[in-house]
C-alpha cells in the first residue's frame, strides 16, 4: 500500500488529471454524439506516456508498475469518461499484456512499441454471435494449410473494433478438441479478408467504438500464432484476473466520481425551502453509497496488492468483479434518483454514469459466470 500513496505516483496522477482536463473534457460530449473517439487522441495519449505504461522500456513502455496503469483507468473513470476507460483498458491492460507475456521477442518488438506510441491500437477478439462467456463454443477456425493458417469466422461486440490494427484473436485450430483446440493469433487487420462491420449502437459507452469483425479465408503467417497451438484457453484463463481487476478498479473509481458529483448537486438543489442534502432520505442514501463504495475500495485495493505480488487468483478476481460492478449499478441508480428529472437528461453526469455502468456486469465474463467461478472454488463443479 505504500507505493499506492507514493509521491511519485501522486505526481503521475496529477499529470493524468491535467491531460484529461485539457485534452478530453472539452471534446468528450461531442465524441459521445459522434459514437467514436478520434484516432489522433490515441496518438496524443501515446505521446504523453499514457498507453501501456507498465511495458518494459525496451518495448516502448515506461517500465513502471501496474499501479500507474491503474491510475489512468481510475482517473478516466472518476471523471465519468467510461468510453475512454474501456478502450484504454482493452488496449493497454489486456491486449498489450497478452503480447508481452505470451509472445516471442520478435512479436513483442513488432507490436509493443507501436502500441505504446498509439500507432497501433489493440483489441481482443473472443466474443462471437453464439459464444459470449462460453469461449469453448467459438466457431471461428484457423486451419493449418502448409506454410500458413486459413482464418474464417466472425467476432462481435469488439471493443476498439473500428480503430483496431491488431486483434488478439481466439480461433479453433482443432475444431474437434474442445477447449484444447483453441489457439490465439495476432491478427493484423490490414490483411486481405479482414473486414469491419458497422460501429454498433449501444445503450451506453457511446464514444467507445464497438464492432463486428469478419474474417474470410484470411491467410495468417505461421508466426501469427501467439504462444503454442492448442493452449489458447489456458492463456485466456491466466490473463483474465487482470482484466477483471481492471473492471473492478473502474467500477470503484466511477462510483466515487459519481458520488462526489451527487453530493455537490444535493447541496445546491432546493426542495421545501432547503437543500435536499438536509433531508434524511438524501443523507441516508449518500451514507449508504459511501459505505458500499468504501468496502469495495478496500477489497479491490487488496486485490491490486495481490496482483502486484503475482498472487491474484481467478476466484478473488471474480469476487472483486462481481461485488464492485454490482455495487456500481446500485450507486448509479441511487445517485441518479438524487438528481430527480434532471438525472434522466444525458447532459447530467448521472445519466451517462448510469447507462455506462450497466455493461460492467456483462463484459469480462457476466456476473453470473463470476458466481459460477466462485462456487467452483467452494464446492467444486
Amino acid at each position: 500500500m505504500s507505493e499506492l500513496q507514493s509521491s511519485e505516483l501522486q505526481q503521475f496522477r496529477d499529470m493524468v488529471k491535467r491531460f484529461l482536463e485539457k485534452e478530453i473534457k472539452p471534446f468528450y460530449n461531442q465524441w459521445e454524439k459522434d459514437g467514436i473517439i478520434p484516432r489522433d487522441v490515441w496518438y496524443s495519449m501515446g505521446a504523453n506516456g499514457l498507453l501501456a505504461v507498465d511495458l518494459p522500456e525496451e518495448y516502448g513502455g515506461s517500465g513502471v508498475s501496474y499501479l500507474y496503469s491503474m491510475v489512468i483507468l481510475e482517473e478516466a473513470s472518476y471523471a465519468n469518461y467510461g468510453s475512454l476507460a474501456t478502450g484504454l483498458s482493452v488496449h493497454s491492460d489486456i491486449a498489450a499484456p497478452y503480447v508481452l507475456h505470451i509472445g516471442n521477442d520478435a512479436q513483442r518488438q513488432q507490436w509493443l512499441p507501436k502500441m505504446a506510441s498509439g500507432e497501433v491500437i489493440g483489441a481482443i477478439g473472443m466474443t462471437e454471435p453464439g459464444a459470449g462467456s462460453d469461449l469453448q463454443a467459438i466457431r471461428t477456425t484457423a486451419i493449418l494449410n502448409g506454410d500458413h493458417y486459413v482464418l474464417n469466422g466472425s467476432k462481435t461486440f469488439i471493443t476498439n473494433g473500428q480503430h483496431a490494427d491488431l486483434v488478439i484473436l481466439a480461433a479453433k485450430t482443432d475444431p474437434n478438441a474442445g477447449a484444447k483446440g483453441v489457439s490465439l493469433f495476432l491478427v493484423d487487420m490490414n490483411l486481405a479478408g479482414c473486414a469491419r462491420g458497422r460501429n454498433l449502437e449501444k445503450m451506453g459507452l457511446h464514444a467507445q467504438d464497438t464492432s463486428e469483425l469478419f474474417f474470410d479465408n484470411v491467410k495468417l503467417p505461421l508466426d501469427s500464432i501467439l504462444g503454442e497451438a492448442g493452449k489458447g484457453f489456458s492463456y485466456l484463463m491466466n490473463e483474465l484476473p487482470r482484466e477483471r481487476l481492471n473492471l473492478s478498479v473502474c467500477a470503484v473509481a466511477a462510483s466515487e466520481g459519481l458520488l462526489a458529483d451527487t453530493i455537490a448537486y444535493t447541496q445546491e438543489r432546493m426542495a421545501f425551502g432547503k437543500p435536499i442534502s438536509q433531508l434524511q432520505n438524501t443523507r441516508f442514501t449518500l451514507a449508504t453509497c459511501h459505505t458500499d463504495i468504501a468496502i469495495n475500495r478496500a477489497f479491490v485495493d487488496s486485490c491490486v496488492n495481490l496482483y502486484m505480488e503475482g498472487k491474484l487468483d481467478a476466484t478473488k478476481a471474480a469476487v472483486a468483479k462481481l461485488s464492485s460492478t454490482d455495487m456500481q449499478g446500485r450507486v448509479a441508480d441511487a445517485c441518479l434518483q438524487m438528481f430527480g428529472g434532471y438525472g434522466y437528461m444525458l447532459e447530467y453526469p448521472a445519466a451517462r454514469a448510469y447507462v455506462d455502468a450497466r455493461i460492467q456486469r456483462i463484459y469480462g465474463g457476466t456476473n453470473e459466470i463470476m458466481k459460477e467461478v466462485i462456487a467452483r472454488s467452494l464446492v467444486g463443479r
